[in-house]
């Protein structure tokens, strides 16, 4: 079977066996799958990964102990937990110090033709949800674990500090839930798949040097993948507010903690979601993630797909 390999930097395919299947594991044969933040901070060298990347995906099950999966459309869980730890045995298995990620530590990715994956960690998909927008909804869940983590109160505002991928799922989910949202990015083009669903967008592009309004929101998710997005967010952030870290950057960030410690700002970092609490939102017509894809490619052409992700402001690219 063709799986990609990153490892240094580079990005490669190879032909590999396909994987024999666990107890309790299904085989699953990949349909799509997406480019994210994450893989390209691996490529740059974040967790030092070398093998196969993937973890936003929709699969078909080819082998599995539970006959009724066979055949299904699937999206999974990214988190492997061991099930028996106290983090496990409290539902909190995202969390499990024990667990391997898909295609981030310690498991094999879902950029190959064929990977394994628990079966617990699979949610089969409705036929009439396509799999362009099934694909979305790892990043959809991430998006959705802002609201399990933080109490915010209904029709509030806020703000969304990036509209890169994950930025532009976080507004969109936000305004599907009834927030108002404000959104403040580098793209016009991008600001405005938010915009036609009714979020607010603003540009940003002086955004280090002082042009983003200041103690102007009691919610602020930093959402840039830039070392420079906490202290913008924080600077936004009213006394006593709240700022949700969803960026993730490869190497040390740098941070003036006396405006948080003066203001007394509560950080929430925040990663993986619920996909139950994301699933219902492939059906919303406001959540519009079609419009983010912006290349597809075949698992062949893999360096190319990375490559065309990785040009600044391209949005998603999958590969198929």
């Amino acid at each position: 079977m063709i799986a990609v390999h990153l490892e240094n930097g580079v990005v490669t395919t190879r032909t590999l066996p396909v994987p024999p299947r666990p107890e309790g594991f299904a085989l699953l044969r990949l349909l799509a799958g997406g480019i994210c933040h994450t893989d390209l901070e691996l490529q740059r060298g974040y967790y030092g990964f070398a093998g196969t990347p993937g973890h936003e995906f929709v699969a078909e099950v080819v082998e599995a102990g539970t006959r009724a999966l066979l055949g299904k459309r699937v999206v999974g869980e990214i988190n492997l937990a061991c099930t028996h730890c106290e983090w496990c045995r409290k539902g909190l298995g995202r969390h499990c110090p024990n667990r391997t990620v898909l295609g981030i530590v310690g498991h094999p990715g879902a950029f190959a033709e064929f990977f394994t994956l628990p079966e617990r960690n699979l949610h089969v998909l409705p036929d009439e949800v396509p799999t362009s927008r099934a694909v979305f909804l790892e990043p959809l869940a991430a998006a959705c674990e802002i609201l399990d983590q933080v109490a915010i109160p209904p029709g509030a505002t806020l703000a969304v500090l990036g509209d890169g991928k994950l930025g532009l799922l976080i507004a969109l989910v936000l305004n599907a839930h009834g927030y108002r949202v404000h959104q403040f990015g580098h793209h016009a083009a991008k600001l405005a798949i938010t915009a036609r669903v009714g979020v607010v967008t603003e540009m940003a592009t002086e955004m280090a040097r002082g042009a983003l309004p200041i103690a102007a929101y009691d919610w602020v998710v930093d959402a840039t993948g830039s070392p420079e997005g906490l202290r913008s967010a924080a600077a936004m952030t009213r006394p006593r507010g709240t700022v949700i870290l969803k960026s993730t950057v490869h190497g040390a960030v740098v941070m003036d903690t006396a405006p948080i410690i003066v203001n007394e700002l509560t950080l929430v970092g925040s990663r993986c979601g619920r996909f139950a609490a994301a699933l219902p939102l492939l059906g919303h017509p406001l959540v519009r993630v079609e419009e983010l894809i912006a290349a597809r490619f075949p698992l062949s052409e893999a360096p190319q797909a990375f490559a065309r992700a990785a040009q600044r402001g391209v949005l998603k690219v999958l590969l198929e």
